[in-house]
Order: structure tokens, then C-alpha cells, then sequence
């Protein structure tokens, strides 16, 4: 299977309707690297006039996890995914279109390559940053990834 950004779009819609919804929209995967893009509307806002904490954790999720699918796809084996914890930080008001990005997928190459040689569950810590059209930072999200290999 072709592991496209759209594919990955038309999952949300199946699997995860209230992110399709809030505008959530994966916009580049490959090996290295999976970019998320949300544009602030009038569904995703919070009291503050700037977008919901939420929504911006929903893009920062769907960036790290996407990731972390197409390598599993890639690898053909039976791999589970969990988050185990994640923190966020928020440094600006997330106005207009605000774009997640995860960078790390070579560190997530190396966590699954320890779980296939141990058949031990890994963690792994990835991180997203979300900027708005200026390149400000609006907020940076990590979270804890678990990986084992299901039995």
C-alpha cells in the first residue's frame, strides 16, 4: 500500500471524524519526517479568539503517529503503538494556519529495530512543533510512544 497524505486524510474521516472535522489534514509523510496543517475556523476556536489546545494536540499527535504507522507498514510487522504520556507547551495565540511538524524518524527506526531484536516493548520520546505562517512557534507538543511487537 501507498502511504500517501491522502490516505492518511481519508483514515481521519473513517477513524478519526472530530479531527477531519476541526480541520486537521496531514500534508507530507515520508521517511524522515510528517507534516500536519490545521487552519484556525470557527469549529476549532476556544473562548480567547486563537484555536483550541485540542485541536493543536490532535495535529501534534497525527504527526508523530503518523510517522510511526508508516514505519511500521514499511517493516510488515505486528508492532502496537500507544501514547504512554505527552506534555505541551503553548507560546503564542495559534491564529490562521498552523503547521505540525515531526522530524524524527530515524530515532523511531532505531526504537523499532530494539523491540524486533529484544522482543522487548520500547518507548520513544518524538516531538511536534507547530508554527504559524510566519514561522513562529505557537506551541511544541512531546509525547511517549510505546512499541511492542504483538505475539
Amino acid at each position: 500500500m501507498l502511504f500517501s497524505p491522502r490516505k492518511l486524510n481519508l483514515f481521519l474521516i473513517l477513524n478519526l471524524p472530530s479531527a477531519f472535522l476541526c480541520g486537521v489534514r496531514v500534508k507530507r509523510v515520508d521517511s524522515e519526517k510528517c507534516h500536519v496543517g490545521v487552519r484556525h475556523r470557527w469549529i476549532n476556536k476556544n473562548p480567547f479568539k486563537s484555536m483550541f489546545w485540542a485541536v493543536q494536540g490532535m495535529a501534534a499527535e497525527l504527526s508523530t503517529g503518523a510517522l510511526i504507522i508508516l514505519k511500521i507498514k514499511a517493516l510488515n510487522q505486528n508492532i502496537s503503538m500507544l501514547v504512554l504520556r505527552n506534555e505541551a507547551q503553548f507560546t503564542k495565540k495559534a491564529k490562521g494556519r498552523i503547521t505540525f511538524k515531526c522530524i524524527q524518524g530515524l530515532e523511531i527506526d532505531n526504537a523499532l529495530q530494539k523491540a524486533i531484536d529484544t522482543g522487548l516493548g520500547q518507548t520513544v520520546l518524538l516531538e511536534s512543533e507547530g508554527r504559524d505562517a510566519s514561522g513562529d512557534l505557537v506551541s511544541k507538543f512531546s509525547f511517549e510512544w510505546t512499541l511492542k511487537i504483538k505475539s
